[in-house]
């Protein structure tokens, strides 16, 4: 049981351009995989929650959609941007995380110039990457973003390894304000398992296709069954924009698809702990993108 006297609990949103290394920094903190990664920008579409207990804190982390300069005649990227904004909205700390080996100076830049409009909430500045990084260049790009914006302290790590996140961890507990827990002490993640199946499978698309195609396309989960033994029967959807893009997700004999399908499936018997039988189906909805259901499911707004 844990002691709500002296108990701490808080928010901390996670933001930065894209592919600065939130999620692999959140499913390290959670300590399983929450949200998925690609080197493919847009990965994350929706704020996702990871919630981590160290002692007598626990701490909501909020995975947010890499944020750049949206193009106004795109609706999604419109709504992914102001969901990532809107993540900071009751946060009681700010990780401006960068990537260190590829700091993005433009994108960085703005999003610290629009964080000087509130400074009430604590801002740490994160160096991710540092394993990559060229070490000559840490201690200028530091100095740099320094000059900008009075951090409330900055750190350096490698998310993927997890070296220094740790020396986060006991920075961000001192900061969180005292109250009970928000979520059971085993919970890790407030994301339905639908949408996290769906997301897996998203995940092995970006992995696997083209560099422009992943971005006209979507998951969802249409069928979740529990069998008496466990066994888990999922049927998905991959909405796609053209019938180009549907023959390139099926590939020579169904065999793309089937090779999505296997890795989607083992990653996810790992993950329920269950057998799983998952069938994948490929359609052609030509304006998926404005369709709100499709962005409801994601959390996101389909008029910003």
């Amino acid at each position: 049981m844990t002691d709500t006297s002296s108990s701490r609990c808080g928010y901390v949103a996670i933001i930065g351009a894209p592919n600065a290394g939130k999620s692999t920094l959140v499913n390290k903190l959670v300590g399983a995989k929450i949200s998925i990664v690609s080197p493919k920008v847009q990965t994350t579409r929706t704020r996702v929650m990871g919630i981590v207990v160290r002692e007598n804190t626990q701490i909501i982390f909020v995975d947010t959609p890499g944020i750049f300069e949206p193009d106004p005649s795109s609706r999604m990227e419109k709504a992914i941007v102001f969901s990532a904004w809107e993540s900071l909205d009751g946060a009681d700390a700010i990780i401006l995380l960068v990537d260190a080996d590829a700091p993005k100076k433009k994108e960085t830049t703005a999003i610290i110039q629009r964080l000087k409009h509130n400074q009430k909430i604590p801002v740490y500045l994160v160096l991710n990457k540092i394993d990559r990084a060229k070490r000559s260049a840490l201690l200028p790009l530091t100095q740099a973003l320094h000059e900008l914006y009075p951090f409330q302290a900055i750190f350096m790590i490698s998310a993927q390894t997890g070296d220094g996140i740790d020396d986060v961890m006991k920075a961000l507990s001192t900061h969180m304000p005292h109250g009970p827990f928000m979520f059971p002490v085993d919970q890790m993640t407030d994301m339905p398992l639908r949408l996290l199946a769906a997301e897996i499978t998203r995940e092995k698309l970006f992995a696997e296709l083209r560099q422009e195609l992943p971005y006209a396309l979507t998951v969802e989960t249409e069928n979740w069954e529990t069998f008496d033994n466990g066994d888990i029967k999922l049927d998905q959807t991959i909405y796609v924009t053209r019938e180009t893009h549907k023959s390139i997700i099926l590939g020579k004999g169904g065999g793309m698809i089937g090779k999505i399908g296997t890795a989607s499936r083992l990653e996810l018997e790992e993950i329920l702990e269950a057998r799983v039988h998952l069938k994948l189906f490929v359609k052609v909805r030509d304006n998926w993108m404005d369709k709100s259901e499709h962005y409801t499911i994601w959390g996101l707004d389909p008029n910003r």
